[in-house]
């Protein structure tokens, strides 16, 4: 099936879902409504591009018409042919953008995700650095609509972070993080630095889209869990109850703590979800690892040992080494602008994807 077969199913089922939208049994069905509400949302643009394409093509077609008509007013021709032109670039624009929005399209991006952030090599300026991406990472999230919620933070004396998990809930909040994920490194002239010279620290980030319990099963008999009291800068509760909830997933040996909140049983289902999410990301980077074997992704979005960004607060900026984009506003991005960032990463993603799919589109 070529890609305009393709295209034209796809307008086929998007008119299916619309009709039964209004269908009484499915309006009463919360359930299927929801599944075809999503559904249609996602076919959407492609149906919207696909009539725009069609209407280029009667455009061109109907101006040939003209043309082989015999048109006599040189006036009337000349405006004929520059709709062949302006129809003709129409046609191109369309087709590029629907081949975009066919590709494939990553099932996690409309999920809500959590984000785990530790300070790497560099001891306290690590941990200060940390301290920075966290407070980036939370402007973003707030200056595009999203909401945030801490997890687990684990908070030096100074002001840093040794790490922190937090959730940022809201539609699409995958799509626009997934990228973040590896060791950001940071250059600057530490406070404590009386000499002036410039330390480089890291920090790792790690993006894990949330997973329903459906995606992932949890046994509660793989399950070992303590309670502890929670310490650090926390709050009143701190070394008061024992509140903190330490689980370790006895089949892979991952241990999740969370003591942020006051009640054990928020801590644990906190620690649950970010379990939950871990276990989820594990298994799809035994899928990502299975497909690419022979080809190793420009971007990417899970390697945690890649360096994929520097900080250079002497020079004032930021330089993703994976797409060669280096900005210089370092404050700006500091305080929660990514979108530049982030925008240019999609777009070399799909520039990628598009170039692997070749003649197959």
């Amino acid at each position: 099936m070529n890609m305009f077969e393709n295209l034209t199913e796809v307008e086929k089922r998007y008119d299916e879902i619309s009709l039964q939208l209004y269908d009484p049994e499915i309006i009463s069905d919360v359930g299927r409504y929801s599944e075809l509400m999503k559904e249609i949302k996602t076919l959407s643009p492609i149906v919207e591009k696909f009539r725009e394409y069609k209407n280029a093509l009667k455009r061109n077609q109907d101006a040939f018409s003209m043309l082989d008509c015999g048109v006599q007013d040189r006036e009337m021709r000349e405006l004929v042919e520059l709709e062949i032109e302006e129809s003709r670039a129409d046609i191109e624009r369309c087709t590029n953008e629907l081949k975009t929005l066919l590709l494939p399209r990553d099932p996690n991006d409309d999920k809500n995700v959590i984000i785990e952030i530790r300070g790497g090599a560099g001891g306290e300026e690590s941990a200060l650095f940390a301290g920075s991406l966290f407070r980036m990472y939370t402007m973003y999230a707030e200056s595009k609509g999203f909401k945030f919620e801490v997890m687990n933070i684990n908070e030096t004396g100074l002001g840093g972070i040794k790490e922190v998990s937090f959730m940022v809930t809201g539609d699409g909040a995958y799509s626009r993080f997934k990228f973040e994920s590896g060791v950001h490194r940071v250059q600057r002239v530490p406070e404590t630095e009386a000499s002036g010279r410039i330390h480089t620290s890291t920090a790792t980030v790690a993006v894990l889209p949330e997973a329903d319990e459906v995606e992932v099963e949890i046994n509660p008999s793989d399950l070992h869990i303590d309670t502890f009291r929670a310490s650090g800068a926390g709050g009143q509760h701190v070394n008061k109850t024992d509140s903190a909830i330490r689980i370790t997933h006895l089949p892979t040996g991952m241990v999740v703590e969370c003591q942020d909140e006051r009640s054990q049983f928020k801590n644990k289902d906190k620690a649950l979800k970010i379990l939950r999410a871990r276990l989820y990301e594990q298994q799809l980077e035994q899928q990502r690892l299975a497909v690419a074997a022979d080809r190793r992704s420009q971007v990417g979005t899970g390697d945690r040992s890649e360096r994929i960004r520097t900080y250079n607060f002497p020079q004032g900026r930021v330089t993703d080494h994976r797409i060669n984009l280096t900005l210089y506003r370092i404050e700006s991005i500091l305080n929660g602008d990514l979108d530049e960032l982030i925008d240019a990463l999609i777009t070399a993603d799909r520039a990628e994807k598009l170039q692997a799919a070749g003649e197959t589109m």
